[in-house]
């Protein structure tokens, strides 16, 4: 069934209540490669109770499955697009949650297929503030020709033309899907090789979000000694996949308080991050 245009734009939902708490976000930051070293006194705070802090892109996994609705997808050829999270406030490590979701923009690419804008803000559900707004671009490269506009989405972020200031490498493990599933997402693409393979992948591959999870924490230790206060929003656009196992090398430029970042794996030349933008405060 083609995407019902511009029927689509009027999806939305209120109040999808959602809670987690310190399991949950030390999880989180475990899954993205936190703590890998149990004696790194920085990162320790991140995965262990006594003065826990929230990684920011927390917030991609608390609410995982907030939607404004069936949109009527070929999810088997979907894949993630871009991703933001804009803080109001920072993420906290344990809440209750209302979310509140829509459709913000329909794209007709054709043949190629269609990209689907959504933003879901999530409220505190004590004094029903918002904690913080989540925009997310798919490609559905099975569901383009829908007879919708081509054009309208905004300009990407343009990388720096210097060379980086800094670079990080941070390597993934074999197992690093199966422990970011249990985040939320349990699309089998993640674990399952024979689903892998019909998708056209060799292998099962990391979830975009993990990658743009890695760029966070790559944004905190390059330039917020690891304070989360500090970042008040991280966006990125997907490339490339990420095999477990993969080195994921970070590239960050720096002007003022805007942190420009790529990611690539240097192993097999491919850039899987593109057009990273973080707000410092």
């Amino acid at each position: 069934m083609p995407i019902a245009y511009p029927d689509i734009l009027d999806l939305k939902t209120t109040g999808q209540r959602f809670v987690f708490g310190d399991r949950e976000t030390m999880l989180y930051a475990l899954s993205i490669g936190l703590g890998a070293d149990p004696l790194n006194a920085q990162e320790l705070p991140f995965v262990y109770e006594n003065g826990l802090k929230a990684v920011p892109t927390l917030a991609t996994v608390v609410a995982w499955g907030a939607s404004p609705g069936p949109m009527n997808l070929n999810y088997l050829m979907v894949v993630h697009g871009e991703q933001s999270v804009e803080l109001h406030r920072p993420m906290p490590t344990a809440a209750e949650l209302l979310a509140d979701s829509r459709v913000v923009g329909v794209y007709d690419k054709g043949p190629k297929g269609a990209v689907v804008v959504t933003e879901t803000v999530l409220n505190d559900a004590k004094d029903g503030q918002p904690i913080v707004t989540l925009t997310s671009s798919i490609f559905a490269r099975g569901d383009g020709g829908f007879g919708g506009p081509s054009e309208g989405q905004p300009d990407p972020h343009p990388r720096p033309e210097r060379a980086p200031d800094m670079s990080l490498d941070l390597p993934t493990r074999p197992d690093q899907a199966l422990l970011y599933r249990l985040c939320g997402d349990r699309n089998p693409l993640h674990a399952d090789p024979q689903f892998a393979k019909m998708a056209g992948f060799p292998r099962p591959i990391l979830h975009g979000l993990c990658t743009y999870g890695l760029t966070c924490r790559a944004v905190l230790q390059a330039y917020c000694d690891f304070d989360p206060a500090r970042i008040r929003s991280h966006a990125a656009r997907f490339s490339a996949p990420v095999f477990p196992g993969d080195t994921v090398t970070v590239d960050l430029w720096r002007d003022g308080d805007v942190v420009s970042f790529e990611a690539r794996v240097k192993d097999r030349d491919a850039t899987v991050i593109r057009n990273g933008k973080a707000v410092l405060g």
